[in-house]
């Protein structure tokens, strides 16, 4: 378990800062993560990885020439959020585009993939790529659904040497392309792990057994076989990965592979390497030249017992690649020129990152109608984090039985962050859309992951929808609620059967929408409204989940509701409350 910690929900940035200053030689903080301390030269693509705390050396970690330009910190097993990203990627950007790398997982797509947009429209050249290595998470047919997991290293280490021989984006965005087709990855695991103030792992092992296929965020295995000895382990991982060869590998005779033999957070190296003798021997048996091979702690999950085999089938570009020097904090090959810090450079981004927060917080012109709204609205909201408090345990237990267990912790930091921040906004006047707005911003910022993004993109809707003008009325919230389904289904791609609050977000907008054409007060309709989406979330129960971490474990959430659906469904109850207190 994770002993040493102080408030389980500061755990993620006082380790970052622990980081930072342990490795001054290498890199400086950044709002939301870290980029190089050595001077990038002028027209180099920036490569920025990301994803969340919980992993490393993965992700600040790999900060450092010949590896990553900068890397976005998300909160435990949470991705970064776009603001987080757009940020590092902005300090890191040296006017040759930026590649956004991260594994495979659908809140790091969003987050990811909103900086990407936000990077574009400030004129910077930008494209993304995920790593999907996991071959235990989808067959090859929907190999674009797997997760990352260890390969993400051999990718990303790909790109970014092909961005310091000074390739264009576009080229560099080839390789990482290429890189990520040849790499597979498979892992087992012998115990769960526990997050920072929890009392119990994400899943449990049965004694003499081990889970086969799991997840570097808790996620458990696909299946579980009897505990194996260190050989044993080692065919099932090699004979595992070579039934899956690239498309133009036909045969593994005579191929060169680079090999990553890595512990997941509590295998000791010593019986790392007491596995990998025969994965080496396994290998060399089926003709395969294995090329600069790592055996140690690369892609971590806290203190997860567990071990996973990454094969990346190298061409002789790849190789050179894979061979190339790099110089971070966690991960060193070769040997590289010295480097001299970039005093003016770090000087800059600070001076424009200080510049980017206004010295006194200044909140849009409001109506006094939308002011008292605003009243309401905080009150909704304050509701929201008392009711996400409340269950945050439950919700981690249902998210378990299938997923990686941290949808209460997420919907904690997401509800209490957007609370506060819509408390500030209040007390400087801010109307309705407004407050909303900043709410929508701080869930997404400081919850990350899926539903960080999706929450705040449905508070964002309900704030356009409402403005600072005039006092909302049920039309008009019910108007905000439907856009907000509509932008979380084109946003997140669900749609209702796949098992995800969608399935609650949309009956809920359904019915409020129906009460308030039928002219019934906002509290009546928001009441029948939450007993729909309370239904709703009870029938997700019987759903086979179609997207996120609880797809490859589908059978096993049957039964159980779909926990994002469950805790819309208490959030919309919630709300009635407030609504009744502010009637």
């Amino acid at each position: 378990m994770t002993r040493l910690f102080n408030d389980p929900a500061a755990f993620a940035d006082e380790a970052l800062e622990g980081f930072t200053a342990a490795h001054r030689r290498w890199v400086r903080p950044v709002t939301g993560g870290v980029v190089r301390a050595t001077a990038t030269p002028a027209g180099q693509v920036a490569v920025v990885i990301g994803g969340g705390s919980g992993h490393y050396p993965a992700f600040s970690g790999l900060v450092g020439r010949g590896l990553a330009h900068g890397a976005a910190v998300g909160n435990v097993f949470a991705s970064p959020s776009a603001r987080q990203i757009h940020s590092v990627a902005t300090a890191a950007h040296a006017g040759g585009g930026v590649l956004l790398m991260y594994g495979n997982y659908a809140g790091d797509v969003l987050h990811f993939g909103q900086a990407a947009e936000r990077l574009a429209a400030d004129g910077v050249e930008t494209r993304t790529f995920a790593v999907a290595d996991d071959i235990s998470s989808a067959g090859p047919e929907e190999s674009a659904k797997r997760r990352g997991i260890a390969g993400d290293l051999p990718v990303f280490k790909a790109a970014a040497a092909a961005a310091e021989q000074g390739l264009p984006l576009e080229e560099v965005l080839r390789v990482a392309e290429r890189a990520g087709a040849r790499t597979r990855s498979f892992g087992i695991a012998f115990s769960g792990c526990t997050l920072p103030g929890a009392d119990h792992p994400l899943f449990t092992v049965p004694e003499a057994r081990m889970a086969v296929g799991l997840g570097i965020h808790g996620e458990p295995g696909i299946g579980e076989e009897a505990l194996p000895t260190a050989d044993e382990a080692a065919r099932l991982l090699v004979e595992t990965l070579l039934k899956e060869l690239p498309e133009d590998v036909a045969d593994p005779t005579g191929q060169r592979a680079a090999v990553i033999l890595n512990g997941l957070g509590s295998v000791k190296y010593e019986e790392l390497f007491v596995v990998y003798r025969r994965v080496a021997a396994l290998l060399g048996d089926a003709g395969v030249e294995i090329v600069d091979p790592e055996v140690g702690e690369l892609v971590t999950s806290f203190d997860m017992a567990g071990i996973s085999l990454t094969l990346t089938w190298l061409d002789d570009r790849l190789e050179e690649l894979w061979r190339a020097p790099a110089d971070t904090p966690a991960y060193r090959k070769g040997a590289l020129d010295a480097a001299e810090p970039d005093p003016d450079r770090a000087s800059a981004t600070a001076a424009a990152q200080d510049t980017a927060v206004p010295a006194a917080p200044v909140v849009p012109a409001a109506s006094d109608a939308s002011r008292r709204a605003a009243d309401t609205v905080l009150a909704a909201l304050d509701a929201v984090a008392r009711v996400v408090d409340a269950h945050a345990d439950e919700l981690g237990r249902i998210d378990a039985v299938a997923g990686d267990g941290d949808h209460g912790i997420g919907m904690r930091r997401g509800s209490t962050a957007a609370h506060r921040a819509a408390a500030d906004a209040h007390g400087l006047g801010a109307g309705a859309g407004t407050v909303l707005t900043r709410a929508a911003d701080a869930w997404a910022d400081k919850a990350g992951g899926t539903s960080g993004a999706l929450w705040g993109t449905i508070l964002r809707s309900l704030g356009t929808a409402l403005g600072d003008r005039d006092a909302p009325d049920a039309a008009r919230v019910a108007d905000g609620v439907t856009e907000a389904s509509a932008a979380v289904r084109r946003l997140g791609g669900a749609e209702v059967g796949d098992k995800t609050m969608v399935d609650v977000l949309v009956p809920f907008a359904d019915a409020l929408a129906a009460a308030t054409a039928e002219d019934l007060p906002l509290t009546d309709a928001w009441d029948r409204a939450a007993t729909t989406a309370t239904a709703a979330a009870a029938g997700t129960a019987d759903l086979l989940p179609r997207r996120g971490r609880a797809r490859p474990h589908a059978e096993k959430s049957l039964g159980t509701p779909d926990a994002g659906a469950h805790s819309l469904a208490l959030i919309t109850r919630a709300v009635h409350g407030a609504l009744l207190d502010h009637h």
